[in-house]
């Protein structure tokens, strides 16, 4: 008798910020989106921002470079009940959202623009680095918290934020620390108060990203210590890119130790109909050897992701890389784990 897949519960139930960080490499722009198309189910509208400028969302869900505007980009993961909600993105700019900022709390619509054409804008944002995150985790928090000042705006069941890498991003979400030497009052410090109220609040959660390898593995642990010290709320981790388990733990060891029935493998290939020699078994012995060493590794890196005493996740490495069915795959899968409902 079949029984039906069930989904866990939500781990998040009530966090509407998810902010996705994580060592370079390890695929976080990639679960940042799958972890959207995840939340865009039972009809929920989800926004995934980005800030780095590299336009990964873009070329994820081929679509093309995104301004600094809100775009539909994809129906969400459908759910139980049928009906998918949608996916908007958002490539966030520290300039035009200086300008924005200018119009909305200053009117400076013109006088923005003019100063704008010259270099005005990108010399106050260069030139201090810590109004620049302000400017990009304001953007953020406004669309996470909209109110009358933006009335026309989409209103956002969750938000999603592709983040800068695990070592900068405490220092990225902490901008009431950043502004300490810039502003001590007025409206920048005042939104970067508001800011912080939501970044450190259950409204939000922290997930970062890593593979079973050592140097990624240690940044999330190390990218854990500094979250907590600075009071921002530690999510999840998600593990991605995980090999497939094709082989059991007595052949793991046997490939390890060079032991595998040679003959039975050589009996095995050629039941398949395959024409084998001594070097085709040799590359074949010797592919399993370095699977099980690698399998090693990762069983040594999975057991102190476990201990990090956070909820951990898992992600397949997908065989045909990632295109947009692969990011619904993952969707469902981290849906499944519990990372989302």
């Amino acid at each position: 008798m079949s029984q039906e897949k069930t989904t866990r519960a939500p781990d998040w139930p009530g966090v509407q910020l998810h902010v996705v960080s994580g060592k370079g490499g390890t695929g976080k722009t990639t679960v940042a989106a799958a972890l959207a198309l995840a939340l865009a189910s039972h009809g929920k509208n989800v926004l995934l921002c980005e800030v780095e400028g590299r336009q990964g969302i873009a070329r994820l869900f081929d679509v093309d470079p995104l301004p600094y505007e809100e775009r539909r980009i994809a129906t969400g993961l459908r759910g139980p009940d049928g009906s998918p909600g949608t996916v908007h993105a958002l490539h966030i700019d520290a300039e035009a959202a200086l300008l924005e900022y200018l119009a909305m709390y200053y009117k400076l619509g013109r006088a923005g623009r003019a100063l704008d054409r010259f270099g005005v804008i990108e010399f106050a944002t260069t030139i201090a680095p810590g109004v620049r995150d302000v400017l990009l985790t304001g953007k953020v928090f406004e669309a996470a918290q909209r109110n009358s000042r933006n009335k026309a705006a989409i209103q956002y069941d969750a938000v999603v934020l592709d983040a800068p890498p695990t070592g900068r991003i405490s220092q990225f979400l902490n901008v009431n620390n950043e502004l300490a030497g810039l502003a001590k009052v007025g409206p920048i410090k005042s939104q970067a108060d508001s800011v912080m109220t939501l970044f450190r609040s259950p409204r939000t959660a922290v997930h970062l990203v890593t593979v079973l390898e050592e140097m990624p593995v240690q940044e999330t642990a190390d990218g854990i210590d500094e979250l907590r010290a600075a009071r921002l709320p530690v999510g999840g981790v998600v593990v991605n890119l995980v090999r497939p388990r094709d082989l059991d733990e007595g052949d793991l060891a046997a490939a390890r130790a060079g032991t595998l029935d040679r003959q039975a493998i050589t009996s095995e290939l050629k039941t398949a109909g395959l024409e084998t020699d001594d070097p085709l078994v040799d590359g074949l012995l010797a592919e399993a050897a370095d699977h099980a060493e690698r399998r090693a590794l990762e069983e040594s890196q999975r057991t102190i992701v476990g201990g990090l005493g956070v909820p951990t996740y898992e992600l397949p490495r997908l065989a045909g890389g990632v295109d947009l069915g692969g990011l619904y795959e993952l969707a469902a899968a981290l849906r499944d784990q519990g990372l989302c409902s």
